[in-house]
């Protein structure tokens, strides 16, 4: 159990905070702490948010270690990309040699750089660099010309 004590200053912040916060999960943090301050237990604050109860618990450790400009802090895992560092690379490459396909992309990718990715993975991260695939038909064949037309017709004539 992690002691909290709300600062009497930040009761009616955090009751405004509430509903003018910009972020969802600052309005939920907000929440919670309104919750606490009006002495509900933080199974019923649990069941009234939906959240668990170690989320609740990372609430109050924010609130305790900075105060209300603590919860207005919201940090999501992005990690990087590892061919991230050879973008410059990998971009100059497939554009003097434009692959034919994802996989063909993937295998030049990878004698470039060593670095394995699956077909998916490769074109979300050309994708990300501004690449598009190109959607290629098949080349039309040639018109008939009158000779074949005549020799077309005179085999399928019954004479």
């Amino acid at each position: 159990m992690i002691p909290i004590n709300i600062k009497p200053e930040d009761v009616p912040l955090l009751a405004a905070g509430r509903y003018t916060q910009p972020h969802p999960r600052v309005m939920q943090k907000y929440d919670a702490l309104h919750l606490k301050s009006h002495n509900l237990s933080n199974v019923q604050i649990c069941h009234i948010l939906g959240i668990c109860n170690n989320t609740l618990l990372s609430f109050f450790r924010q609130y305790n270690e900075g105060g209300l400009t603590r919860l207005k802090e919201i940090h999501f895992n992005h990690p990087a990309s590892d061919l991230k560092s050879y973008s410059s690379s990998i971009e100059k490459y497939l554009e003097e040699n434009p692959p034919q396909s994802i996989s063909e992309a993937a295998a030049k990718i990878e004698a470039l750089t060593g670095i394995k990715r699956g077909e998916t993975q490769i074109r979300k991260f050309l994708k990300d660099m501004g690449f598009r695939c190109r959607r290629v038909g098949t080349v039309p064949a040639k018109a008939l010309t009158e000779e074949k037309k005549t020799s077309r017709e005179n085999f399928w004539s019954k004479n």
